[in-house]
């Protein structure tokens, strides 16, 4: 197949230390009216104050929603949507984790588009422009500050549900990894281990023949523009990520951890995810475990079903090797290891499944439909079972 290569990213990315002192100024680009989605657990941060401080210093009015609530589910999302279409802001910005800048998207969403949400669950369904997005992303790991998709629950749903358009791409991303230096053991190692799963399964995605006279899909398969962009991402996340959760002040590793989680977003934002991601989402509904323990701790197992033709340029990236000395068992072990020092757990009967419950697990991965197709080999029921049973076992 030929190379081909689509990349839908923010017109403008920032990052470094100090890099939210542009948060003002990437705002008024857009406007001086803004509706800022922060995270409740930021309201009584140090941050918190100086960066509303720095907008109404601006000339800029801010209107704050915090009421986000855990799991996003979707009927707080079309409440918050209207207090913002009856506010009329000029841009939203959004600061906090994951949950905090995919609320900010669909709420910019519902800002423009008449709800309710439903009617826009599944892939290219946003009919045009949402307001423009300014994302501050106070976590490592999940790369939504760049990428087109936002995740919510249902409750006439078993599984969490995406919404995905190039239109929800922010306008704008600012990764101060200052945000994150003191973070929490283990949400620095859970989205950190889940930015590392985008990375492998931007870079391993199955190759897609696209017509360019139609629409193309949201996640678009391997590509060509993004492969560096995925093995850096990974050269990035291998040493820092396990210095970043043991020395939670490490500023250097901060900022690796960071740089990285924020390359795989941009990576997977146009390839889109895979096998893990299609199979945590039943176990994550099950065992109400995070997300990112789920991606982590079934990377190895997927690793094993996958071919290894890419995987050696993975693993060298990883270690900082040459391809040479790289393989796929080597990838394998090394992810493994990096599990077990960031405290990930190493089989599926010690998150709390069983055995018997390996089948529906498979069953509701397969109707990930947009996930599955994404998987560079062929993912029926029987190799979803055998990646389940190994990772069930803990198999080495």
């Amino acid at each position: 197949m030929p190379d081909v290569g689509t990349l839908r990213l923010p017109g403008r990315i920032h990052f470094g230390y100090g890099s939210r002192a542009q948060l003002a100024e990437a705002v008024l680009v857009h406007g001086r009216k803004v509706f800022a989605v922060v995270d409740p657990f930021l309201v009584h941060s140090r941050f918190y104050g100086d960066i509303l401080a720095g907008l109404r210093d601006a000339g800029i009015e801010v209107r704050i929603h915090s009421d986000i609530t855990p799991e996003l589910p979707v009927g707080t999302l079309d409440e918050a949507g209207a207090l913002a279409r009856d506010y009329g802001p000029d841009v939203v910005v959004a600061i906090g984790g994951g949950s905090a800048l995919d609320a900010a998207k669909l709420i910019a969403l519902l800002a423009v588009h008449p709800g309710p949400l439903s009617g826009y669950y599944g892939e290219n369904l946003v009919p045009g422009p949402v307001l423009p997005i300014v994302a501050l992303p106070t976590t490592a790991g999940t790369g939504s500050e760049v990428t087109p998709v936002a995740v919510v629950s249902d409750p006439d749903r078993e599984l969490k549900v995406g919404i995905s358009s190039p239109f929800l791409v922010p306008a704008v991303a600012i990764v101060d990894p200052e945000f994150t230096v003191g973070s929490p053991a283990p949400v620095t190692a859970y989205s950190g281990i889940d930015a590392l799963v985008h990375a492998v399964e931007s870079y391993t995605a199955r190759e897609f023949t696209l017509d360019w006279s139609l629409p193309l899909p949201v996640f678009t398969g391997r590509n060509a523009l993004i492969e560096p962009i995925a093995l850096q991402a990974a050269r990035h996340l291998g040493p820092g990520l396990p210095v970043a959760v043991t020395k939670p002040d490490d500023r250097r590793a901060r900022e690796e951890v960071a740089k990285g989680a924020l390359l795989a977003g941009m990576a997977f934002g146009s390839t889109g995810t895979h096998l893990c991601h299609a199979l945590q989402y039943p176990i994550g509904a099950l065992t109400k475990t995070p997300h990112g323990l789920g991606t982590g701790l079934m990377l190895p197992y997927v690793i094993d079903a996958l071919n290894g033709d890419r995987l050696a340029a993975l693993g060298a990236a990883l270690e900082g090797i040459p391809v040479r000395e790289a393989s796929k068992e080597r990838l394998r072990a090394r992810v493994a290891e990096i599990n077990r020092a960031i405290g990930v757990p190493s089989n599926l009967a010690g998150i709390g499944v069983t055995r018997d419950q390996l089948p529906r697990i498979a069953e509701l991965a397969l109707g990930s439909k947009r996930l599955i197709a994404i998987a560079p080999i062929e993912p029926t029921r029987a190799a979803l079972l055998d990646i389940l049973e190994r990772a069930f076992e803990g198999a080495s």
